[in-house]
């Protein structure tokens, strides 16, 4: 038994997205806008990706957002605390001009695309490790599609992992936007690496700036929407 497609889903929009805070491993929850966005993916991925089990961090964001697939689909949520976003210590709630002023030197090193020290943030590799650990495992256990809900530096460093890459060097993967999605898909035999990115930045049909700042106003979604590449 093993998962032949893992959708890594990162939740929708909070306060601290909206306000250009680094969130990290604060808990906080969705905000209105990342609920609206989380209703309209999961009516996308219920379709497209209908999970044989759900997982989530165990923030609430991510397990809010997870709910809404949930409930399309009657599919329990599972929460494993490795699917958690980087820990960003000192840093969390903090926006990067804030962290500019405060830790110039650290900051340099993080805009860089290395890991800052003695500010108790993850590393990089960690959060990879912690991550793919974690898809691996559940991947083994499940029969059909894995649904992992998660945070946008984990699941970027999860990919880059997942896909044989040096998490500590590499960084030709984007960001997720809220609420989207990337799929990855088993290889076949003893291919190297195990997993093959089949899509990725994969959400609803919305404009991008409407699906940031949430419809003006509240109307009925559609599960024929298109997915956004």
């Amino acid at each position: 038994m093993s998962a032949g497609t893992v959708v890594l889903w990162r939740h929708g929009r909070t306060a601290y997205n909206a306000q250009a805070r680094l969130q990290g491993q604060v808990d906080i929850d969705l905000d209105h806008v990342g609920r609206w966005q989380a209703g309209r993916a999961a009516e996308v991925l219920a379709v497209q990706h209908r999970p044989a089990r759900l997982l989530s961090s165990d923030l609430g964001r991510a397990r809010e957002t997870a709910q809404a697939l949930a409930e399309l689909t009657g599919v329990p949520v599972e929460t494993d605390v490795r699917l958690r976003e980087r820990s960003f210590g000192e840093w969390e709630g903090l926006t990067a001009d804030e962290i500019a002023v405060r830790w110039p030197e650290a900051y340099g090193v993080w805009r860089a695309g290395r890991d800052p020290e003695r500010v108790g943030a993850e590393t990089r590799a960690q959060v990879a490790d912690r991550m793919s650990a974690a898809v691996r495992e559940h991947a083994v256990a499940t029969d059909g599609t894995l649904v992992c809900v998660s945070h946008g530096a984990a699941v970027t460093l999860a990919l880059t992992a997942l896909l044989g890459l040096d998490a500590h060097e590499w960084r030709g993967i984007v960001g997720l936007h809220n609420a989207h999605w990337a799929v990855l898909r088993a290889s076949a035999g003893d291919a190297v690496p195990p997993w093959r990115l089949a899509g990725h930045n994969l959400g609803p049909a919305v404009d991008l700036d409407e699906w940031n700042d949430g419809p003006s106003e509240q109307v009925p979604s559609t599960t024929a929407d298109a997915l956004r590449t």
